[in-house]
């Protein structure tokens, strides 16, 4: 998945990126984890860099099996952004 990703994109090296592995709710945590280690392999290999990384269930389609993967290119003003803190159901940090 994470190669269909890249080759469509124009992902560079030196980028940074939040990394989204979203189970689709019949997917187990563990397998989900799975998945996130072999993307940060491969985003590594073609040194990019995981800024922020987000695994779990966060849009889920009844018990689906499956996962997706969201990648977004970041810069610094952006991460300051999302690491402001976050309280809400389904997002919780640093508040």
């Amino acid at each position: 998945m994470a190669e269909t990703i890249l080759a469509d994109l124009p992902f560079r090296t030196g980028d940074s990126v939040i990394a989204m592995v979203n189970g689709m709710g019949g997917t187990p945590l563990i397998e989900l984890y799975l998945v996130y280690q072999e993307l940060e392999r491969v985003l590594g290999s073609r040194g990019i860099a995981v800024a922020r990384r987000l695994v779990g269930n966060y849009i889920t389609s009844l018990d689906m099996a499956g996962c997706s993967i969201t990648l977004l290119r970041v810069e610094d003003e952006f991460l300051a952004l999302w690491d402001d803190p976050v309280l809400t159901p389904a997002l919780r940090w640093k508040a």
